[in-house]
């Protein structure tokens, strides 16, 4: 839970800024993603939340493959910030 306290905090300064950026797109996406993956631990058997999660995780991953293309340091920055994987490439 001191995760999501520290991403709140990280979320009012970037909501106040600029909303439309690739790192604000990938941050709000990772939260809805941790949002549904708890809700899936309790309903296991919610399987529109799986649909939606997937597709949320497909989303995330086509903008962090733009991040790492266009800017190798910004995608490493952001990486490191939200403590996820990196994306595999081909």
């Amino acid at each position: 839970m001191v995760k999501n306290s520290v991403i709140s905090i990280i979320s009012q300064k970037e909501n106040e800024e600029n909303r439309g950026t690739v790192e604000f797109q990938v941050f709000s996406f990772t939260t809805k993603i941790r949002r549904l993956t708890s809700h899936l631990e309790l309903h296991k058997k919610d399987f529109s939340s799986q649909r939606g999660l997937r597709k949320i995780l497909g989303k995330r991953q086509r903008l962090l493959a733009y991040l790492s293309k266009r800017s190798r340091g910004r995608y490493k920055e952001l990486i490191n910030e939200l403590d996820i994987r990196e994306i595999k490439t081909r």
